[in-house]
């Protein structure tokens, strides 16, 4: 039987942490960035997961399910 193949856009995107939550990169940051606020700039500066719903599909694009 072939190998499993992974979701190559996902591998890009979804990192697994240790304690098996997915990391993610936070939307809104690439350009166009002068009209925001320096707060939101912020606030979207900081680490993200993956929410708990959406967890199962990112693992199964992963082969980790």
């Amino acid at each position: 039987m072939p190998k499993m193949k992974s979701n190559s856009g996902a591998l890009k995107r979804f990192k697994v942490k240790k304690n098996g939550s997915i990391k993610r990169g936070s939307a809104f940051r690439s350009h166009i960035l002068t009209k925001m606020t320096s707060k939101r700039k912020r606030n979207l500066r900081g680490p993200q997961t993956v929410a708990k719903v959406d967890a199962g599909r990112v693992k199964a694009m992963l082969n980790l399910a």
